[in-house]
């Protein structure tokens, strides 16, 4: 007579109504399938929100800068060893900008293909790479490197900031404090440190290329602490399919525009800021501190504007401070530019918290982790486009009218216009 077995019940316990807490499911979970073996890891699922990993956003935010403010800081070195025109030069300014926008439309995808663990790190490889690769030849290579370090520094601009809506969710304004902070330090520290190293290394090319570690240290860092939460087998969530475009949601455009204008008000100010101050009658070192100034104030303001605008339902009140500052500090500079140099720089450098509110403000006006991801992709890549136009009008227009009042006007009334749709985006609703 046959013996008939009784096949243990498999049926997944990780399937909990809809008002249970996910911390509750994923405890039911494991107590349940422990014994079974069933627990996999799963690259559709967030990334744990541990303090590594929070450590590694922190580190992989310092290098997306360095790689553009290290070069910039010794261009007219970089220049003269290569002897190369001022039309290669500027190409060369202008490739981190383009880069950001067009590379930034890749990265959606490469999220969604190989999992947000595997694609920030091959971002930062990437970046790695062309930070080594782009200091080895001469002006070709030097662009190509640029222009790889870029592309994955870009990738990485779309995809932390879903890493922190979806792995710290109770902590969006902190983390998101944390990493536009870092960012703004590594961006000082890479413009003040690579001339110092050029002085010690004796070569621009050594002083350039030894960003190349502290981007592999971000690497490693971040294969530590990057992983991803795990799923029952045979019971995985599902994938809900995009079918709505964002391009159709006019609060998404109003986004996108308002971030590529804050980018604009940045990389003008960071190109042109020393010489407006310098045809004021500022000597060339106090002109070169303030613009230090400016940058540096980016870390403050970055642990503070994140934290106070998740706090409240509408972030337009913000949005109105900082965009008068910013009027206030470039209508300085463009009335009486002599009168308080330093004045108007601060004005200018606390109204660039715009920058870590926007990226706030991408969280915060979306509903899901597809979203967040796309509406990043759609703001940084557009919005950086846009920013390029920036510094290169405003300097033909001071070519055209021979003074800078003019171009600061204009700066004003793009301000202007920036904090109107900076209002209209802070208000509480989502894409």
């Amino acid at each position: 007579m046959a013996i008939q077995r009784t096949e243990p019940d498999r049926t997944p316990s990780s399937v909990h109504p809809a008002t249970d807490s996910p911390i509750s499911a994923t405890i039911a979970t494991l107590r349940s399938d422990r014994s079974t073996g069933s627990l996999r890891s799963d690259r559709s699922v967030a990334l744990v929100g541990s303090t590594l990993l929070a450590i590694g956003v922190a580190l992989a935010a310092a290098n997306l800068r360095p790689a553009v403010t290290g070069l910039a800081s010794v261009l007219g070195d970089v220049r003269s060893s290569l002897g190369v025109s001022t039309a290669w030069t500027s190409l060369l300014t202008a490739v981190p900008t383009l880069c950001f926008g067009f590379a930034a439309f890749l990265a959606p995808w490469l999220g969604r293909r190989l999992g947000m663990a595997r694609a920030v790190g091959l971002s930062l490889l990437v970046l790695t790479i062309g930070l080594v690769l782009r200091v080895v030849d001469g002006p070709l290579v030097v662009l190509g490197g640029t222009f790889v370090a870029c592309a994955g520094i870009a990738v990485c601009n779309v995809l932390i900031p879903v890493v922190v809506k979806d792995s710290f969710p109770g902590r969006v304004g902190l983390v998101t404090g944390v990493y536009t902070a870092a960012l703004a330090a590594g961006a000082a520290v890479g413009a003040a440190f690579t001339p110092t190293l050029e002085s010690v290394l004796g070569s621009w090319r050594l002083a350039v290329g030894a960003w190349a570690f502290l981007s592999l240290a971000a690497l490693l860092v971040w294969l530590a602490g990057a992983r991803h939460g795990v799923t029952v087998a045979g019971a995985g969530t599902k994938r809900v399919p995009v079918t709505r475009s964002l391009t159709r949601s006019p609060l998404a455009w109003v986004i996108t525009v308002f971030f590529g204008l804050q980018s604009l008000l940045a990389y003008t100010v960071m190109g042109w800021l020393p010489q407006i101050l310098g045809d004021a009658g500022v000597d060339r070192t106090t002109a070169g501190l303030l613009l230090a100034i400016t940058m540096v104030l980016g870390v403050p303001v970055s642990l503070i504007v994140p934290p106070l605008a998740v706090r409240r339902a509408s972030q337009s009140g913000l949005v109105a401070v900082l965009g008068l500052l910013s009027v206030a500090g470039v209508l300085g500079l463009a009335l009486v530019p002599a009168a308080a140099p330093g004045l108007w720089v601060v004005l200018i450098g606390v109204g660039m918290g715009m920058f870590p509110l926007a990226l706030v403000m991408i969280s915060l006006r979306t509903s899901s982790t597809a979203d967040t991801a796309r509406l990043s992709a759609m703001a940084q890549s557009i919005g950086y486009l846009l920013a390029a136009t920036g510094p290169f009008a405003f300097g033909l227009l001071r070519g055209a009218t021979g003074d800078w009042t003019l171009s600061m006007l204009v700066l004003v009334g793009l301000l202007v216009l920036l904090t109107a749709l900076g209002v209209v985006a802070g208000r509480p609703r989502t894409v």
